[in-house]
């Protein structure tokens, strides 16, 4: 499913590179749930925005479904975005204007889900998040956690091949990221392929494989025992 053969990433800082991505070299099949680990500054999030379309590498190949991904026209990326990826972002990106219900549909909405089918999913997903009482509340209206919850809720509602969560549990106490984990799991195990960055041990071991990167390189890639 995804392909990334001699990934670098740098930028040019007073005439020298400073990279951040060195060399990646990694190959995950479809329906994998992989674990990306590593301190701050490792490259991780970079990593992730590669394979999610929102950042480029500079130099290396990067095929998904045996597409190649470089240089791609914004209107085709769109189409990947649309079709084939849900993202669960550290800083939520929700859309202030609109209700907790609102965000979670707009991904329906972006793929061309019809309207009774979208609020049939919609309500489904608030119930499965035990947040059918904060649907018409804006984003204001929550906490950290709450916002976190609807932005994840938002991410698989459209059922994504492909989901990328970059810290999904960073902002959820103990059992709520259990709980998140859990569901991403089952996800997992229904078919969608997921890549998660996260710091915390315990979540990573839900993955079937673990990368750990340090200073931009692939440091260690285990399997690990699935929870």
């Amino acid at each position: 499913m995804i392909t990334l053969n001699n990934i670098f990433k740098f930028y040019n800082h007073k005439s020298q590179k400073a990279y951040i991505l060195k060399d990646i070299n990694i190959t995950i099949g479809e329906g994998e749930f992989i674990s990306i680990m590593g301190p701050s500054g490792a490259g991780k999030s970079t990593l992730l925005n590669i394979i999610g379309l929102l950042d480029e590498a500079n130099e290396g190949e990067y095929h998904f479904f045996d597409e190649k991904m470089t240089s791609l026209k914004e209107k085709k990326r769109v189409e990947y975005h649309r079709n084939f990826m849900g993202f669960i972002f550290q800083a939520y990106h929700l859309i202030d204007e609109m209700t907790v219900a609102e965000n979670i549909e707009t991904s329906l909405v972006y793929k061309g889900v019809k309207c009774k089918e979208r609020q049939a999913i919609v309500a489904d997903i608030l119930d499965r998040f035990s947040i059918v009482g904060k649907k018409d509340l804006f984003p204001a209206q929550l906490s950290g956690g709450q916002q976190q919850l609807v932005g994840i809720a938002r991410a698989i509602a459209a059922k994504p091949k492909l989901l990328l969560a970059d810290e999904p549990t960073g902002n959820l106490h103990s059992e709520q990221g259990r709980m998140i984990m859990n569901l991403l799991k089952e996800l997992n195990d229904e078919g969608t392929t997921i890549i998660q960055v996260t710091h915390n041990e315990e979540f990573a071991n839900y993955g079937k494989r673990i990368i750990r990167l340090k200073d931009g390189r692939v440091e260690k890639e285990s399997v690990e025992a699935i929870l």
